[in-house]
C-alpha cells in the first residue's frame, strides 16, 4: 500500500510534463467553434485561440469545484456567492490564530527585533538572512493585486471591502506564521549548501512523522503541491505579470497594438529576470532587500502625499470604511457581499494560507523554526494593512472610485494618482512594472523549487529556459483562459496545504510554547 502511494509521485510527474506540452502542442489540436448549436471545427482560429478554448474546457471543470458556493442570496439583481476556497482560507486562519494562541500580537513586536537582525548568528544554517527572507517573499506578493485589486475591491464592494481585508490579513498572518515554521522544522539543506524547503517537504515528512497512520496523505499532498506551484509559478507568477506589465505600459506610452513594442517589454523583462534567477535565492535575497524596501516606501510615499493633499477628507473616509462594512449601501450586495470582496482581495494579494512564501522562508539563516515564523507573519501585515491600506486611502480621499464604468482596476488607482498631478500616472507606470518584476524573480524560485522536489537538480535548467521564453511572450499572448486556470492552480495550493497543517499544528504549538517561555526567561541573548 506503500508502495503504491509512493509511486504516484511519478504519475504528477507526468502530469506536469502533460500541461507543458499540453500549451506547446495545443495549436496543432483541431480546435471547434459552436455554429448554430453545431460543433465545426474552427480552421480560422488563431494557434492562441485554440490554445485559450482548450484550457477552458479545462477551468470549466476546476471551476465548479473551486468557486462552488456555499452560500447564494439568490437575488437576481444583485448575486451574491461565497466560494468554497474563500471559507477555507478564512476558516483557516481563524483556526490557526486561535490554535497559536494568537501569535499574530504576541509575538508582533518580537518579529521586528528579529528583521532588524538583533539574534542573527552568521554560523547558523541556511542561504539568506531574516530580512532578505521576508523581502523575497514579499516581493511575490506585493504586486498588482495592492494596486489593482484594492481598486476593484472598492468599486465593487465599497469603502467597507477594505475593513474585511484588514480582518482577512489579520488572521492570515497566522498561517503565515505556521508554514513558515514548518518549512523550517522539515527543510532539507542539500550538501552543497542550498535549501530545499516548502510544504512540498513538510507535508510528505511531516505528516508522516506526526501521524504514521496517515502517511500516504502527505505522499499525495506534497507532490500535488509541487504541481501547482509549477503551474502558478508559470501562469499566474509569470505570463499574467508580463502581460500586464506590457498593457499598462503600453496605455501611458500609447504604443498598444504595437508588436514590437510588446516584443521589447518582453525582452527587457526576460533579461532582467534571468539575471537574477540564474543566482538562485542568494541573488534573489541581495536583490529584493533594496527593490522591495524602495518600492514599497516611495509607492507608499506617494499615496501618504495624495492623503495629506485631501487631509480634510480623511475623518470621514476612515468613518465609511468602518460604517459600510457592517451596514453597507445595498448596491454592493450587502453585508455578506461587502466581506466575501474584501477577503477574496485579501487573499488574492497577501496569499496568506497558500504556502507559497514558506519556500523563500525555509532558506533563512537560523537554528530557531519559530524565529522565521514570526517573521513571515510580517507579510501579510506589510502587504494589505500598510501598502493596499495606502492605495485605499488615495483611491477615496480623490473619489476615484466614483464613475468607474469601464475602468480596470490600475486605471482607478491612475485616476486617483492623476488627479494630483499629471506626472504622478507615469510613476504608477513604474511601481507596476518594478512590482511584476519583484513577482516574476520570486515565483520564478518557488518554481524551481517544486521542480526540484519533482524531478531532481536535472529539471532546473530547462525550467528557467520556459520560464524566461514565458515572460517573452507574455506581452504578446492573451490567453485568458490559460491564465484563469493557472490563478486556479494558485488558489488550489491551500487545499492541500491549509489541510496538511491542521494535522502539523501540534508540533507548531510546542515549539511556539517553548520559544516563548524561553524568550520570557531571558534565555535568548541579542547579537547586536
Amino acid at each position: 500500500m506503500q508502495k503504491l502511494f509512493f509511486n504516484q509521485i511519478s504519475i504528477y510527474k507526468i502530469v506536469t510534463v502533460g500541461m507543458v506540452l499540453f500549451i506547446a502542442l495545443g495549436s496543432g489540436l483541431p480546435a471547434f467553434a459552436q455554429e448554430d448549436g453545431v460543433a465545426v471545427e474552427a480552421t480560422e482560429m488563431g494557434w492562441q485561440d485554440r490554445v485559450d478554448e482548450k484550457f477552458g474546457v479545462l477551468v470549466s471543470f476546476i471551476e465548479p469545484v473551486l468557486f462552488y458556493s456555499v452560500w447564494e442570496n439568490g437575488d437576481e439583481d444583485i448575486q451574491v456567492k461565497v466560494p468554497l476556497i474563500i471559507v477555507i482560507l478564512v476558516l483557516g486562519g481563524i483556526f490557526f490564530t486561535f490554535r497559536y494562541g494568537f501569535v499574530n500580537l504576541l509575538l508582533f513586536r518580537h518579529a521586528f527585533d528579529v528583521v532588524r537582525g538583533k539574534y542573527d548568528d552568521p554560523e547558523d544554517e541556511g542561504e539568506i538572512s531574516h530580512f532578505q527572507a521576508l523581502t523575497s517573499a514579499l516581493a511575490a506578493t506585493v504586486g498588482l493585486g495592492n494596486i489593482a485589486g484594492v481598486a476593484l475591491a472598492i468599486s465593487a464592494g465599497g469603502p467597507g471591502a477594505i475593513f474585511w481585508m484588514w480582518l482577512t490579513a489579520f488572521f492570515g498572518m497566522s498561517m503565515k506564521f505556521s508554514s513558515c515554521t514548518l518549512a523550517q522544522v522539515y527543510r532539507q539543506i542539500q550538501p552543497d549548501g542550498h535549501v530545499l524547503g516548502g510544504p512540498m517537504v513538510y507535508l510528505k515528512k511531516g505528516i508522516a512523522e506526526r501521524v504514521p497512520s496517515l502517511a500516504f496523505v502527505g505522499v499525495v499532498f506534497s507532490p500535488l503541491f509541487a504541481v501547482l506551484t509549477i503551474g502558478a509559478a508559470l501562469g499566474g507568477g509569470n505570463l499574467f505579470q508580463a502581460n500586464q506589465t506590457y498593457k499598462i505600459v503600453a496605455q501611458m506610452t500609447g504604443t498598444e497594438g504595437q508588436t514590437w513594442f510588446a516584443l521589447a517589454v518582453g525582452l527587457v523583462l526576460a533579461t532582467l529576470v534571468a539575471i537574477v534567477v540564474i543566482g538562485g535565492i542568494k541573488r534573489i535575497g541581495e536583490v529584493t532587500q533594496y527593490l522591495v524596501p524602495i518600492m514599497c516606501v516611495g509607492y507608499v510615499g506617494i499615496c501618504l502625499a495624495i492623503v495629506f493633499m485631501n487631509i480634510g477628507e480623511v475623518p470621514a473616509l476612515l468613518s465609511s470604511i468602518f460604517t459600510q462594512a457592517f451596514n453597507p449601501d445595498a448596491a454592493y450586495g450587502g453585508l455578506i457581499g461587502v466581506l466575501v470582496i474584501g477577503m477574496q482581495r485579501a487573499a488574492f494579494s497577501n496569499e496568506a494560507g497558500l504556502g507559497s512564501a514558506a519556500i523563500a522562508h525555509a532558506a533563512a539563516k537560523t537554528d530557531e523554526p519559530i524565529r522565521e515564523g514570526v517573521v513571515a507573519m510580517l507579510g501579510p501585515f506589510i502587504d494589505t494593512i500598510v501598502v493596499c491600506t495606502m492605495t485605499a486611502l488615495a483611491i477615496l480621499c480623490t473619489n476615484a472610485h466614483l464613475g468607474v464604468e469601464g475602468l480596470e482596476g490600475v486605471e482607478i488607482t491612475a485616476k486617483a494618482f492623476g488627479s494630483v498631478h499629471s506626472f504622478l500616472p507615469y510613476f504608477l507606470m513604474a511601481a507596476v512594472f518594478i512590482f511584476a518584476y519583484s513577482t516574476l524573480i520570486s515565483w520564478s524560485y518557488y518554481g524551481e523549487r517544486a521542480v526540484e522536489f519533482l524531478f531532481g537538480r536535472a529539471g532546473l535548467m530547462p525550467y528557467r529556459i520556459i520560464f524566461v521564453i514565458i515572460v517573452v511572450m507574455g506581452p504578446l499572448l492573451s490567453l485568458k483562459s490559460v491564465v484563469d486556470f493557472s490563478d486556479m492552480m494558485l488558489l488550489s495550493m491551500a487545499f492541500p496545504n491549509i489541510l496538511g497543517m491542521i494535522f502539523l499544528s501540534g508540533k507548531v504549538r510546542k515549539l511556539k510554547n517553548d520559544y516563548v517561555a524561553r524568550l520570557k526567561s531571558g534565555e535568548m541573548v541579542k547579537t547586536k
